[in-house]
């Protein structure tokens, strides 16, 4: 990426909140206005979280209305506190293409990111044509193509390689690469999101307002530091005002629009020293969707979704797919087992304690 691409973004950024704010404001009229007075199109905001929620009170906030432009999500997919306000604030939904449980039965579980699970699913299948780029994923050498030059980027760490790599031990004889009896996908986003709302975009011939943040990492903070807020390609049309928001900007603002934060993140809340942060989840996601919870304290989501609904989580948890080969039941526990995240016994840390803000 052009290291200019980059300075500009850090510089947008560091910029004061209320700058921020005007120049979000301004990116939203001057999407509006290209997509539907000059392309006579329309517009949409895609609505999940608490980030989309607020993406969605400060466009309400500059005087556009439903009408002008609608709010939709996937909203079944939501935690039941996300779904209350999805309701309340007439957020359209969109269904998913598959059921929940056929989409882990059949492609896998979304565990680590989305970047690594679509490497691992790779190394899961021990024909894969693409043994170059395996080659990468396992040892970072990018080959003859690649003029031979080494990329940590494309390299997965040496704790996933240990765990999913045993099909192409050979390739790394100084460790020791284990298969995993549970496949590995990142397919989910696909069919419960992604494609669902790219239909109803194209059926309503709309463009997304998303309430994406560069800050939040993951793949699509390159994209939007390169293509910035709003951004016009041959095959993506997108804003995203929030793009150079870091964490506190966000919360900063829902607190300004007294927006309705949904009980899953519990209250926004203030460290003594200035900080905002939220009670509960910092982010949500499916009661399907495992990935970053390896990096999540305790209580996380699957505690949650153990006090919010424990015959959901027993079925998640212990029952959602069928071993093959022994016939044996199992389900996220199987897989939290092997990467190494605590989850059948009750947290130590209990869960009103959050829910009051003592614990941080």
């Amino acid at each position: 990426m052009n290291e200019d691409y980059i300075k500009r973004f850090i510089a947008m950024q560091r910029l004061p909140y209320e700058v921020k704010v005007k120049r979000a404001e301004q990116r939203v009229h001057e999407f509006y206005h290209e997509i539907v007075n000059v392309r006579e199109k329309n517009v949409h905001i895609s609505v999940g979280g608490l980030d989309s929620l607020t993406l969605l009170y400060f466009i309400r906030s500059l005087g556009y209305s439903e009408k002008d432009i609608p709010a939709i999500g996937a909203t079944v997919l939501e935690h039941k506190s996300i779904r209350r306000i999805h309701k309340q604030e007439g957020v359209i939904p969109v269904y998913p293409q598959m059921p929940k449980h056929r989409i882990i039965q059949e492609f896998g579980f979304p565990v680590v990111s989305k970047a690594k699970a679509k490497k691992i699913s790779l190394l899961q299948n021990p024909d894969a044509e693409k043994i170059t780029f395996i080659h990468a994923i396992m040892t970072g050498d990018m080959g003859k193509q690649g003029k031979y030059q080494h990329s940590d980027k494309i390299k997965l760490p040496n704790k996933w390689i240990e765990k999913f790599g045993g099909n192409y031990q050979s390739h790394r004889p100084d460790l020791l690469c284990r298969c995993a009896d549970f496949k590995v996908s990142a397919e989910c986003c696909k069919y419960m999101k992604e494609n669902p709302c790219d239909d109803w975009a194209k059926e309503h011939d709309s463009y997304p307002f998303l309430g994406l943040m560069a800050s939040e990492g993951g793949q699509r903070e390159k994209a939007l530091m390169k293509n910035g807020c709003n951004y016009y390609g041959k095959d993506v049309i997108r804003s995203a005002p929030f793009a150079p928001f870091m964490r506190q900007d966000i919360l900063q603002l829902a607190l300004d629009l007294k927006v309705p934060v949904p009980a899953a993140y519990g209250e926004i809340k203030r460290k003594p020293d200035g900080t905002l942060y939220t009670t509960k989840a910092q982010r949500t996601g499916g009661d399907i969707c495992g990935f970053g919870i390896h990096l999540e304290k305790r209580p996380h989501r699957f505690d949650r979704l153990r006090e919010d609904d424990p015959k959901a989580w027993h079925y998640w948890m212990y029952e959602v797919c069928t071993d093959e080969a022994t016939g044996e039941h199992y389900g996220w526990g199987r897989v939290l087992d092997y990467i190494g995240v605590e989850w059948e016994d009750m947290p130590a840390v209990q869960m009103n304690l959050f829910d009051m803000g003592v614990v941080e």
